[in-house]
């Protein structure tokens, strides 16, 4: 095959040709370079194998743990003036209104027997005043550490006097069906007039009571309140 392009006289080059190489420029110095940028992670770090990925920050929680302290401080104020008010409202009305009381003894028998319940009515007597036949409370007046609960026989200005163990008031004779036949007395007192301001009282338990036939009459001062209720034992409750 003829070649037009043909040198007779050119001498083939033992060398292949390739293209020219060409030399890298230098690296600038490592000061030229200037300090490198921080790496900030734009997207949640992927877990690696054989372990957890680190939970993001969130802003929220320490507002929501704020709020819940907030809750909580303001729940516990609620409930401290709530019972701040329930101590102010129960020592008034136990001053004021009403008392638990325990009967102890059987002076009461068997209307009220030992250990019943009670809750004593102190307003009773801050508005009106103490009735024949009313179970009071009063303070024992030779000890006025003492209470005691007996029933009113007799108010000021009634005569009493006791024959055989009946009471008789302004010379009638009392109703005492209430009295068992077996807690009956045989003592004989009086007569007395019952001076102002003063009260005769009597245990239920007519032989086995110390009341005003043993150490007199009870200024109305002493009487703390009328036995409303009795809650306990539940089995004999009853309003009085």
């Amino acid at each position: 095959m003829s070649d037009t392009n043909y040198d007779p006289y050119r001498v083939p080059s033992p060398v292949t040709p390739v293209e020219a190489y060409q030399a890298p420029e230098p690296m600038a110095p490592p000061d030229a370079l200037g300090a490198p940028e921080p790496l900030v992670a734009t997207e949640p770090v992927p877990a690696m194998a054989g372990g957890l990925a680190a939970p993001a920050p969130d802003a929220r929680l320490g507002i929501d743990r704020g709020a819940i302290m907030e809750r909580v401080v303001e729940e516990i104020v609620a409930w401290l003036k709530t019972l701040a008010s329930a101590a102010v409202y129960a020592t008034l009305i136990v001053t004021f209104g009403f008392q638990v009381a325990r009967v102890e003894g059987q002076s009461m028998a068997p209307t009220l027997q030992d250990q019943d319940r009670l809750i004593v009515n102190k307003l009773a007597y801050r508005i009106g005043e103490p009735q024949i036949d009313d179970i009071v409370m009063l303070y024992y007046p030779l000890n006025p550490d003492k209470s005691f609960v007996k029933r009113v026989i007799a108010a000021e200005g009634d005569q009493v006097r006791v024959v055989d163990g009946k009471v008789y008031r302004n010379d009638v004779l009392m109703d005492d069906s209430f009295v068992s036949p077996e807690y009956r007395s045989h003592d004989d007192w009086g007569p007395q007039v019952i001076p102002e301001g003063y009260y005769f009282v009597m245990g239920d338990h007519r032989n086995n009571s110390s009341d005003s036939r043993h150490w007199g009459f009870v200024p109305k001062k002493y009487i703390i309140g009328r036995v409303q209720l009795r809650w306990w034992p539940l089995s004999t409750a009853r309003l009085f």
